[in-house]
């Protein structure tokens, strides 16, 4: 399995766009080579290089096992409908959806997309947290790819 954007390379920049000094939305993805078996996909992204420690940018799940392209601008819905209904948790700044990098003025970090494959849905309610996606996911993961990207102010 495959996750990468039209926007930018694994390992490179992170337009400002998608970023707290851009417009904010999230950037566009593309996921290729999901195993059959998938049920539904998760997609996790962090910056691991926070000053405390991994802090979470965007969590979503119970998208299409078949969804190939994720559009730009998802909607900080709890349920977002245009995606086969799928589910956004709390991330770290307290809220529902996607926020874009923003790391402190002078310095470059690390952003993660991480997608799972998984052979079943999870039943969570919108707002869950990182901790209880990845319980909720243990034992269902028949695939996962990442790709990073980088930004700096």
């Amino acid at each position: 399995m495959r996750i990468s954007s039209p926007e930018f390379e694994d390992g490179g920049r992170i337009p400002t766009a998608f970023t707290c000094e851009g417009e904010g939305i999230s950037p566009p993805l593309v996921v290729e080579d999901v195993p059959s078996e998938a049920v539904s996909l998760t997609l996790i992204m962090d910056d691991p290089d926070a000053p405390r420690g991994t802090f979470d940018h965007w969590i979503i799940w119970n998208l299409p096992a078949d969804m190939r392209t994720l559009p730009a601008a998802i909607p900080d819905d709890p349920t977002v409908e245009g995606l086969g209904a799928a589910v956004q948790g709390e991330n770290d700044f307290g809220r529902i959806g996607y926020d874009g990098p923003c790391p402190p003025p002078g310095k470059e970090h690390r952003y993660r997309f991480h997608v799972y494959a998984l052979d079943t849905t999870l039943n969570l309610s919108p707002g869950a947290t990182r901790d209880r996606v990845e319980r909720a996911m243990e034992g269902h993961v028949v695939a996962e790819a990442e790709m990073v990207g980088v930004y700096g102010r």
